[in-house]
């Protein structure tokens, strides 16, 4: 199943495809009592999806049976038992994927000529993803980050290795063979190349970076190379070689502290804004805002979720299940937000108490 959505990948989830695009949306659960009918729920939802299909005059029967062979192959690909908060199913002829989400999503069937992509893109956005680099002289590894965990990730040729024979930087430092493993030129080279390698990855996806190692091996890469520099450093030693639980748990303080920070520089910009005229709140408002790419800032608790009904001018609360309903309106706001560059910060719930769990600063 999928997890990271990169630009590139974005990019080709939206490109037009030949109908029928199938898109299957359900929620899911990560322990009981819900997640026990999520296989109920997902295949009915995939049953709902065949039986579009086989009522849709616009589907021959070879491309029918096609999309339906997809369907069943993404099907086989489900793992439930590590289950997260939303699953969304893509299927057309010729391909398919599997993309389990942190965010929950609306129970849906799309048949269309695109993917129905504002979904990944909240829970991408919610999920403030980003890197962690852990070094040594003699290895580098790369971290996906996300709510609660990292895994190794091997994008841009991570993780490096650096082979010299009998090397032991750590029981070098300790019984002093040498000055310094990292006044070493060929460390320089090493910590260069990793440098190199990650400005690569940070380009193609750009997230927060924090980097991990003991105090000499920051000062080298800061030295060598520029990504230390915009990075958090982490001073801690060690987790070039560990595994991900230990990096977590060594980045999760520094994690909390920054978005404690982030919060509170998220509710001055929105302070600030009452007094400049350019603060807007409440769905109805920034709907029609961020269609018309109004909007610079906008801010959304963690958990809000809506349903509505769209009336054109305006937006009327709705109950799930009501004939025209939305019940991914905020998704809708999120994606339509960044579509037009604005920023996106997803913060605490109760943050936004006053403002009904979402607010913006408009540009105009």
């Amino acid at each position: 199943m999928e997890h990271a959505l990169s630009p590139a990948t974005l990019a080709e989830l939206r490109r037009p495809r030949p109908y029928p695009a199938v898109s299957v949306l359900t929620p899911t659960h990560r322990r009981e009592p819900g997640a026990g009918q999520d296989p109920v729920r997902l295949r009915n939802v995939v049953a709902e999806a065949r039986k579009r299909l086989e009522s849709d005059p616009a589907v021959t029967r070879d491309r029918r049976a096609e999309v339906v062979a997809q369907l069943d192959r993404a099907l086989a690909e489900v793992d439930l038992t590590h289950a997260e908060d939303g699953l969304v199913i893509f299927a057309a002829p010729g391909e398919h994927q599997v993309w389990s989400l942190g965010r929950t999503v609306p129970e849906r069937v799309v048949l269309s000529d695109t993917f129905l992509t504002r979904n990944l893109v909240a829970a991408q956005a919610s999920e403030r993803p980003f890197w962690v680099l852990s070094v040594s002289a003699d290895r580098v590894t790369l971290w996906s980050g996300g709510p609660g965990r990292v895994v190794e990730d091997r994008s841009g040729g991570f993780p490096l290795i650096r082979n010299r024979p009998n090397f032991d930087a750590e029981r070098q430092m300790r019984i002093g063979e040498v000055p310094s493993t990292f006044r070493d030129e060929g460390t320089r080279q090493f910590l260069r190349e990793a440098d190199t390698a990650m400005s690569t990855v940070l380009r193609e996806q750009p997230r927060p970076l924090y980097v991990t190692g003991e105090q000499a091996a920051l000062s080298l890469l800061e030295e060598v190379g520029t990504v230390a520099k915009a990075a958090v450093l982490v001073h801690r030693g060690g987790l070039a070689h560990a595994g991900p639980e230990a990096v977590w748990q060594a980045v999760r303080p520094v994690l909390e502290a920054e978005t404690t920070k982030d919060t509170a520089s998220v509710v001055r910009e929105l302070t600030s804004a009452r007094g400049h005229r350019t603060f807007a709140a409440g769905l109805d408002e920034l709907w029609q805002s961020a269609r018309e790419g109004r909007v610079r800032l906008l801010a959304v608790e963690d958990n809000y979720r809506a349903t509505v009904r769209d009336l054109g001018a305006h937006l009327m609360p709705a109950e799930p299940g009501d004939l025209d309903a939305r019940d991914d309106i905020v998704d809708e706001i999120v994606e339509q937000c960044l579509e037009t560059g604005a920023e996106v910060r997803f913060v605490p719930d109760g943050t936004l108490a006053d403002a009904n769990g979402i607010a913006g600063v408009l540009r105009y």
